[in-house]
């Protein structure tokens, strides 16, 4: 028996079917990209959200609003299920705007700022303080209570520009909005000041969550980056002797309100009780219309299906789309998710999170992904995104709503969606997130390429 001949034919029927599943593959991308971009719904349905419904913090009746809407958005498309998971979930308000002053000497200069998401409010007269101007959190422990007491704490960290992921200036900045507060408070600190975690330079502050911990609750507010360089420039010109602030808001944390997920499906004809899920958050701070963050992503989870649909594609899996609520200020949203993913005893294969802008797309990060699991999902994959030039596959961060399936669903792999990032933070968590700054095609090329990702992951699944 001649084993090299037949050894060499199987390697080339082999080769053969792959080159087939490979055509098919292409091919079927191609139709989804013609969908989203010819007969694309995510840009209309994006502009109802904003434009009809508007602002949507978590208890509120717009929150409450569009969830009724996107049950009703799901239904029109046809889905084969589509319903609404109850949450219980924080319900903090702004109240009046916000004020601030730096006095220098009889000087008072007005800035602009916004309280932080779930802050406290200041007396009604507001707070007078010496500020003292900080640039980490490590400098509280070093300076101790007797520097800090009584005292405003300003933290004036910028971005880290050397970063060409915008993401990762946000990350390594946050800590001053996220854990500032409550870690000065720790020092008897009767307010905290921050630079808004942007790289740009202008007048519009950026809101977003603090939280305390079980420190005291302080006064916390977001300064926009202009101010925050006038308020620095000030300090320094007065050459050790005392700068003041004045800050008031008016914040109230209400009773936990009641609330909803909203889940559409596909059911798989193969595998129905195996999961892939999109999704992206529903909710929004108060000071725009949550065009970006997170309309765009709800949008496009809602038009993955809405593809599959009209192009007549049945998953051999479920395929889920999910509008989460809550994950601004306490991502109550994604942990009720998974919470009943682990009560139903699902199996998600993979979830995919779209909560970086409705920007052009690059592609995707797969979280604790191992250099072979990249080696190989480049290898099948990569060139069929190629020419949407969206094939960044890298390792990297998922999303915060689908993080908590990895403590239920430990085989799923979570994937985040990377669309272009430089121009995200201009007008994340600010007034100027509104739908006209959301480009259409690369809304609709965003939406193409998930369903791109999802299609593949249905045919092949993710194990190499």
């Amino acid at each position: 028996m001649k084993l090299k001949p037949i050894l060499s034919a199987l390697l080339l029927t082999a080769a053969r079917l792959s080159a087939s599943a490979q055509n098919t593959d292409s091919l079927e991308l191609r139709k989804i990209y013609d969908e989203a971009l010819v007969n694309g719904k995510a840009y209309e349905s994006l502009h109802y959200l904003c434009k009809n419904i508007g602002q949507r913090i978590s208890g509120s009746d717009n929150a409450q609003k569009a969830v009724e809407w996107g049950k009703k958005l799901m239904e029109s498309y046809g889905f084969d299920k589509v319903y609404l998971q109850p949450i219980m979930v924080p319900h903090w308000v702004r109240g009046e705007k916000e004020q601030g002053f730096i006095i220098n000497g009889k000087t008072r200069t007005p800035v602009a700022l916004v309280a932080l998401g779930m802050s406290v409010a200041t007396p009604k007269e507001g707070i007078t303080a010496e500020v003292i101007e900080l640039h980490s959190l490590k400098e509280l422990e070093t300076l101790g209570a007797d520097k800090i007491k009584g005292k405003i704490v300003f933290f004036n960290r910028p971005f880290d520009e050397r970063f060409i992921e915008a993401g990762s200036a946000y990350g390594t900045a946050g800590d001053q909005r996220n854990l500032g507060p409550g870690a000065a408070s720790k020092y008897g600190a009767v307010a905290v000041i921050v630079r808004s975690l942007t790289s740009a330079l202008d007048n519009y502050p950026h809101t977003g969550a603090t939280n305390y911990g079980t420190n005291t609750p302080i006064p916390a507010a977001a300064l926009s980056t202009i101010a925050a360089n006038k308020l620095s420039e000030t300090i320094k010109a007065a050459n050790g002797k005392p700068v003041q602030f004045f800050l008031k808001d008016n914040c109230q944390t209400l009773p936990d309100a009641p609330s909803f997920n909203v889940v559409g499906e596909l059911t798989g004809t193969e595998n129905p009780n195996q999961f892939i899920t999109v999704g992206g958050h529903l909710d929004s701070w108060d000071l725009a219309e949550g065009a970006h963050d997170d309309g765009t992503g709800v949008m496009q989870s809602a038009e993955v299906l809405r593809i599959f649909k009209a192009t007549g594609y049945r998953p051999k899996h479920t395929l889920r789309a999910v509008f989460f609520m809550n994950e601004e200020n306490g991502g109550r949203g994604g942990k009720k998710y998974a919470e009943l993913a682990a009560q139903n005893k699902e199996e998600h294969i993979a979830a995919i999170e779209t909560d970086e802008g409705g920007f052009t797309p690059r592609g995707f990060s797969f979280q604790g992904a191992s250099p072979e699991f990249l080696k190989q999902i480049n290898a099948n994959w990569r060139s069929l995104f190629a020419p949407y030039e969206a094939d960044m596959l890298v390792a990297g961060g998922s999303g915060s709503d689908i993080g908590p399936l990895k403590g239920t669903q430990p085989s799923a792999v979570l994937i985040g969606f990377r669309p272009d990032s430089q121009r995200y933070f201009d007008i994340h968590h600010t007034p100027n997130d509104v739908f006209e700054n959301v480009n259409k095609r690369e809304l609709e090329l965003g939406a193409a390429s998930i369903a791109s990702l999802v299609y593949l992951i249905d045919q092949h699944g993710l194990k190499f």
